[in-house]
C-alpha cells in the first residue's frame, strides 16, 4: 500500500529534515491509529510543501492519496538508507534491509550521529559480503505449512478433474523453465548461459511490470475523463511532460490525453468520434458493446491500455496490441457513448482464454457492470462453441468478481434442474454443466469445493446443494439485475488462424 504524505515546511525541524528517499520508519496510516512501518519511495516539494510518497511494508490495499497533517513524531523509530559502495550509477540510495541494525535509530541527534558513524563504517564493507552468524546465535526456521491436515480436508479429484488453483500470490513458472530432480550428493550440473533469443508470447497480456522504484510510484495524481475526476492508483508510464501536471485531461470518445483544460477544449471542437471506434455488436437500452481490432485500432487501443493501467496493477497491455480484441462496454445518452468498463482478449489463445485484461472504471464500480463484463466475455465463447476462462493469475478484485459469477451461474443451474423421471433425484455431470455455461471445466471443479458442494459418497462424486448455497444464490439473484440478452447481440466469430483475416 502506498500513500502521500504532505509536510508544511514551517514544521520541519533538523531530524524531520534527515528523511530521505530510502528511510524506513513509522507513519501513521489514515483514519486509524495504525503506526505501522513504512519506506520512504520519493520526495518532492510542491508550493512550500515537502510531499512523502511512502510505501507500507506488508500491507495489501489499493493505493490511496491524502494529507498528512502532523509531522513525524520523535522516538518511533526510522531507519536510514545505508550507501553501497560501488553503486555510482544511480542516485537514488538502495532500501535498507528489514534485519539492518540501524531500525531501533530514533531521530534526534544522537541518533543522527551514530547513523553517520554506521554509513562511513558501511563504506569498507565490501559489496555482497555475508555476515556468518555467531557459534552461540540462534537461526530462526519457518514453520512448515500443514499440507496433511489440507489433503484430508478436501477429497482428492481423480486426472479427468483437475482442480484449478486460483490464486494471485501464486508464482508460476515460464515454460521455457527446466527443472531437474536428482540426488541430493551428486554433483550439481554445470551451468549454461540462458538463449538470448526471446520465446513466444506466454500470456494475453504482457506479463507484470518489473518491481523496480518506478513502477512502483504512482506518477499520476488525478485525471478528468468526461465528467468524472478520478485518482489513479497505480503507476501508468505516460509521457513524463504529462506527468508533471496536476491533472490529465482525457478525451472520453477517443481517450487521448491533454495536459490542460484548454487543449481539451480545442480537441474537443475537432474530434468528431462520439463512440468507440470499431463495430457496435450489442445494444440493449442504454448499454452498449463495441468490438475494436488492435490492429486497425491501434492508436486508440494503445490509449485504452494506459488508462487501464491507472487501476491494474497486475498486468496489462502496452504497445503490442495487434494480436488483440477489445470489446468496451459503454452508457449512452444525447451527447455519446460513455466508457464504462472493458475487457481484452487474444485473437488466438493457446489455452482458451477468453479475457486477457478486464476492468470497470471506478465511477461505475460496484453497479453490476462488472459481472455484466464477465457474463458477455461467456456469451462470446458460447457463440464460438467452445469454453474459455480468464487468464491466470487473477488480480485480487478479478478473483472476487470471477468467483462470484461462477457460484451464481452454477448454483443458479442445480437450483432449476429437473428430474428425468418422478421419484428420481436429478443427475448432472460437469462436462454438462460447462456445456451450458461455457466455463472451464476447471474453473467449475475449483468453484464447486470453495463451495463446498462436491463430495465423495460410495466410490464416487456427488453435487450436493445445500441450504447456504442456496440462500447465497437467490440473494444474488435479488441484487443482479444486469443480464446480457444473446438475442440482442450480433457477432460471428472469425478465424484468426488464417493470417489474412489480421
Amino acid at each position: 500500500m502506498k500513500e502521500e504524505i504532505a509536510v508544511d515546511k514551517d514544521l520541519f525541524s533538523d531530524s524531520t529534515a534527515s528523511v530521505v528517499e530510502g528511510c524506513r520508519l513509522p507513519v501513521r496510516m489514515r483514519n486509524t491509529e495504525d503506526w505501522p512501518l513504512a519506506e520512504v519511495l520519493s520526495v518532492k516539494d510542491v508550493c512550500n510543501i515537502r510531499m512523502f510518497y511512502v510505501h507500507y511494508i506488508d500491507c495489501k490495499f489499493v493505493d490511496a492519496m491524502f494529507p498528512r497533517k502532523d509531522g513525524p513524531q520523535v522516538g518511533t523509530g526510522m531507519s536510514t538508507p545505508k550507501k553501497v559502495g560501488g553503486t555510482t550509477g544511480s542516485s537514488r540510495p538502495s532500501s535498507p534491509l528489514a534485519a539492518s541494525s540501524a531500525s531501533d535509530l530514533t531521530v534526534n541527534g544522537s541518533a543522527l550521529l551514530a547513523a553517520a558513524i554506521q554509513k562511513r563504517n558501511g563504506r569498507k564493507r565490501k559489496i555482497g559480503e555475508k555476515e556468518e552468524p555467531s557459534p552461540g546465535s540462534i537461526i530462526p526456521i519457518p514453520p512448515a505449512k500443514k499440507l496433511i491436515k489440507i489433503e484430508k480436508e478436501i477429497p482428492a479429484i481423480p486426472p479427468i478433474l483437475p482442480p484449478a488453483v486460483i490464486s494471485d500470490s501464486c508464482t508460476v513458472p515460464s515454460s521455457d523453465s527446466v527443472c531437474e530432480v536428482g540426488d541430493a550428493n551428486s554433483p550439481a550440473p554445470p551451468s549454461t548461459p540462458a538463449p538470448t533469443t526471446p520465446g513466444p508470447r506466454q500470456s494475453g497480456s504482457l506479463v507484470t511490470h518489473h518491481d523496480d522504484v518506478v513502477t512502483r510510484m504512482k506518477n499520476i495524481q488525478m485525471i478528468e475523463l468526461g465528467k468524472h475526476r478520478i485518482k489513479p492508483w497505480y503507476f501508468a508510464p505516460y509521457p513524463q511532460e504529462m506527468v508533471h501536471q496536476a491533472c490529465i485531461y482525457i478525451c472520453e470518445f477517443c481517450l487521448k490525453y491533454r495536459k490542460s483544460e484548454k487543449c481539451l477544449e480545442r480537441h474537443l471542437m475537432k474530434c468528431n468520434l462520439r463512440h468507440p471506434p470499431g463495430n457496435e455488436i450489442y445494444r440493449k437500452q442504454t448499454i452498449s458493446f463495441f468490438e475494436i481490432d488492435g490492429r486497425k485500432n491501434k492508436a486508440y487501443a494503445q490509449n485504452l491500455c494506459l488508462l487501464a493501467k491507472l487501476f491494474l496493477d497486475h498486468k496489462t497491455l502496452y504497445y503490442d496490441t495487434d494480436p488483440f480484441l477489445f470489446y468496451v462496454m459503454t452508457e449512452v445518452d444525447s451527447r455519446g457513448f460513455h466508457i464504462v468498463g472493458y475487457f481484452s482478449k487474444e485473437k488466438e489463445s493457446s489455452e482458451d482464454y477468453n479475457v486477457a485484461c478486464i476492468l470497470t472504471l471506478p465511477p461505475y464500480q460496484r453497479k453490476g457492470y462488472g459481472k455484466l463484463l464477465i457474463e458477455f466475455s461467456y456469451e462470446l465463447s458460447k457463440f464460438e462453441g467452445k469454453t474459455g476462462s480468464p487468464e491466470k493469475p487473477l488480480s485480487d478484485l478479478g478473483l472476487l468478481s470471477y468467483r462470484s459469477y461462477w457460484a451464481f451461474t452454477i448454483c443458479d443451474i442445480l437450483m432449476n434442474m429437473k428430474p428425468s423421471s418422478e421419484g428420481e433425484r436429478p443427475q448432472i455431470t460437469i462436462n454438462e454443466i460447462c456445456e451450458m455455461t461455457s466455463i472451464k471445466k476447471e474453473d467449475v471443479v475449483s468453484t464447486l469445493q470453495h463451495l463446498n458442494l462436491i463430495n465423495y459418497y460410495k466410490g464416487q462424486y456427488v453435487l450436493i446443494l445445500n441450504e447456504e448455497a442456496m440462500k447465497n444464490c437467490i440473494k444474488n439473484k435479488e441484487k443482479w439485475k444486469l443480464h446480457i440478452d444473446p438475442k440482442c447481440l450480433h457477432w460471428t466469430p472469425k478465424d484468426w488462424s488464417k493470417r489474412g483475416k489480421w
